[in-house]
């Protein structure tokens, strides 16, 4: 029986205080807990209050450590930065520690550069929130938290999105992990009417108070409302005053405010589940900001336990907030007056109140303990996959070399490589496809059980050549190996199997090489499913993507041309490019074919009126997923290709593909995706919109790309493609050397 996974939890925060951090840290512990992982808890500060750490030691595999009473802690209390890495570096070399889950600029920078570095699951909210924010500085730092994280775990959409776009090694790595509400221990209460009321209507607010969370305004809110005529208590849950350096006399005012204010009740601190039964009592939340926090990229979890609780939340309208409780919510506010009006509104009116409480009550969903558990498991599935039988009696690991000059649809097979128990995996990183250190190889040649040989370039010419008995020796190929001269050079003999990505490739490969069928496979790319679905923009259903549109033999010329076909039915058609572009690669610009066929593409994009200025080029990248989120369908216009990714990774995202039909597209996609020219191809696109049927074929197309090339599914094959057929030597990890 395997053990289970082990983890370090630190947050960098005071969890004497409540507010969103030290919630964060309560949630993540129980949903490690809920998956059965054991786990220890960091202090950041020794216990004044234990409201939040004694349901944190009353979870099952828990131990909350102490580093003040544990004689962990050298010097003051709170513990630094640098302190707190030492300590979880202490604990995990007592203990090793699977993963290490972390919150806080300062602390995760600290530990990416320490022994914790590959087992980090940081989360980060005190970044930049826009991209102009970014300095040389912060992305350097960030580029280096990336490459010491398994995942980096992103509180919203908005956040994923710009820190893919902006740090490339976030690309991949970066995994939704939104706030959670924990589920009440109470009974929820039953509230009387509030049209009639004669009691007075309760408000709520719960957090830190500080100027920008308009904390201080809200103390006014009862006296506004008695001038209405409506009795109203507002009840402030927290101890949390900041201090405002250009405001030094803020926090004061605050503080007289919560103790003075006619109709407002302080309650200070509390237990989160103390806290929750209170909240639910109110009839109206409140998480209304001032204008400078609508650009936030964070999710206030306070709103999401609003509507666990059955209560409507006053917040200001934003594109987050529409997003979750939809455009025509009743409550969006802009200043006090909205606030007060909106009360008002809601005590005269029954049916507006009933749709804010439908709409809250149905956005806290997703968010709930028990779908955060779920969709934690999988990360941890994902990270930690279980060890192939065929492995589980070696004397030691088996020896994975890959060796290759570009690794960039090899990257997720490498990663779950390397997580697979029983598998140590090394690299031998090609310059170039011809260029290589032959040291390197010899030693990698020397010390592999397997090697896998990613493209069938001359590095696989080599190892045929410097295979040993008993070794297994693997070969991806690709499409543009099957032209080119070295293929006779290979010694089949010593290859044990070549992959190929598609059927109709597998035949080309045996017709053309005369290499044995039963050692040629298919295995086809993978696509991260969970990576790409990501919720669509608004109007995505008129934007056209492609991906890559060099070389030329890509044809974006016929994409240019589906365009200008929809664009004389509808304006509102439009073109997104993600590629790097035929300049940026040397051996491509040289060919005279490939300057002539771009002058004419961006010759067509400047005077042809159909098309000018509806063609958008980004920079090519890692940040597809994030991408393809204004995209409504991908094509494939392309004279060949072994597979062509792009159109799945659309597919997976919520687009529709259309692809024009290139040799073996048959064998990879459903026909009903595949155009005859690009005239039948624009008139499926339109007809499609105008129709109505997007939506509908946009989640077929997901559906079906979730059954076909999932990424879990591919990765057991590869597994399984590593271990079949060991020798026994290889197989008990014998293998003489």
């Amino acid at each position: 029986m395997t053990r289970p996974l082990t983890a370090l939890v630190y947050g960098d925060v005071n969890l004497n205080i409540l507010d969103g951090s030290a919630i964060w840290v309560q949630s993540m512990t129980e949903a490690l807990s809920r998956c059965g992982v054991s786990v220890r808890v960091l202090l950041k500060a020794p216990i004044e209050t234990p409201r939040l750490v004694d349901p944190l030691r009353s979870l099952t595999g828990v131990r909350v450590v102490d580093p003040f009473t544990e004689s962990l802690a050298v010097g003051r209390s709170p513990l630094s930065a640098p302190e707190a890495v030492r300590i979880l570096e202490s604990l995990d070399a007592s203990e090793p520690a699977d993963l290490v889950v972390v919150r806080g600029l300062r602390l995760v920078t600290a530990a990416s550069s320490s022994s914790l570095a590959g087992r980090l699951w940081t989360y980060l909210t005190d970044i930049p929130q826009s991209p102009l924010e970014f300095t040389p500085e912060a992305l350097e730092q960030l580029e280096a938290i990336a490459e010491a994280s398994r995942f980096m775990l992103c509180q919203t959409e908005e956040l994923r999105d710009l820190l893919e776009a902006m740090v490339p090694a976030a690309c991949g790595r970066s995994v939704l992990w939104s706030p959670v509400v924990p589920e009440p221990t109470f009974a929820l209460p039953t509230r009387p009417a509030l049209e009639g009321r004669t009691t007075p209507i309760q408000l709520v607010y719960t957090g830190k108070f500080a100027p920008l969370w308009n904390t201080l305004p809200m103390t006014r809110l009862p006296a506004l409302l008695a001038e209405q005529g409506i009795d109203a208590q507002l009840h402030m849950i927290g101890d949390k005053i900041h201090d405002v350096p250009d405001d030094p006399d803020w926090s004061r005012r605050m503080r007289e405010a919560l103790e003075a204010s006619p109709g407002v009740v302080w309650h200070g601190g509390m237990p989160r589940q103390a806290a929750m039964e209170l909240t639910a009592a109110a009839d109206l939340g409140l998480s209304w900001r001032a204008p400078q926090m609508d650009a936030s990229l964070e999710l206030s979890t306070k709103v999401l336990e609003f509507g666990a609780l059955g209560v409507p939340a006053l917040l200001n309208r934003t594109p987050m907030h529409e997003h979750l409780l939809g455009e025509d919510y009743p409550l969006f506010v802009a200043d006090e007056n909205d606030v007060v009006a909106a009360i008002v509104q809601v005590m005269t009116q029954p049916s507006v109140y009933a749709a804010a409480l439908t709409a809250a009550t149905a956005s806290a969903e997703a968010f709930s303990m028990v779908a955060s558990a779920d969709r934690l498991a999988g990360l941890l599935a994902r990270a930690f996959p279980s060890e192939p039988a065929a492995l589980a009696d070696r004397d030691r690991p088996l020896r994975v070399g890959v060796a290759s000059h570009d690794l960039k649809f090899f990257s997720r097979l490498l990663d779950h490589l390397r997580s697979v128990p029983g598998v140590e995996v090394r690299l031998d990183p090609w310059s170039s496809l011809t260029t290589h250190d032959e040291e390197v190889s010899k030693d990698l040649a020397e010390w592999a059980d397997v090697i896998i040989c990613e493209w069938a370039g001359p590095n696989i010419v080599w190892y045929s050549r410097h295979k040993r008995p008993g070794q297994r020796l693997i070969v991806r190929l690709h499409r543009f190996e099957l032209d080119a001269g070295w293929l006779s050079d290979v010694r089949i003999d010593a290859v044990d199997q070549v992959v190929c990505v598609s059927p109709f490739y597998a035949q080309l490969t045996a017709e053309r090489t005369g290499w044995p069928v039963d050692r040629i496979v298919v295995i086809p790319n993978w696509v991260d499913v969970a990576q790409f679905a990501r919720p669509k923009l608004p109007g995505v259903e008129f934007t056209l993507g492609m991906i890559g549109i060099s070389p030329m033999r890509k044809r974006p010329d016929l994409g240019l041309e589906v365009l200008s076909l929809l664009r004389r039915r509808d304006r509102r058609y439009r073109l997104a490019v993600k590629s790097k572009l035929p300049w940026d690669y040397w051996w491509i610009w040289r060919k005279p074919e490939e300057r002539a066929d771009t002058e004419a593409l961006f010759a067509r994009l400047h005077d042809d009126p159909s098309v000018r200025g509806a063609v958008s080029f980004d920079g090519f990248g890692g940040d597809v997923p994030a991408w393809l989120r204004r995209v409504g369908w991908v094509l494939s216009t392309s004279d060949d290709e072994s597979f062509h990714l792009a159109p799945a990774e659309g597919m997976a995202s919520g687009a529709v593909p259309a692809l024009l039909p290139w040799p073996g597209a048959d064998t990879i996609y459903d026909t009903r995706w595949i155009h005859a020219d690009p005239t039948t191809m624009a008139a499926a696109i339109h007809d499609t919109v105008a129709s109505g049927a997007w939506d509908a074929t946009a989640r077929e197309a997901q559906r079906q790309v979730a059954a076909s090339f999932p990424l879990d599914a591919v990765c057991d094959e590869w597994v399984r493609v590593l271990v079949d057929n060991l020798s026994p030597e290889t197989a008990r990890g014998t293998l003489a050397r």
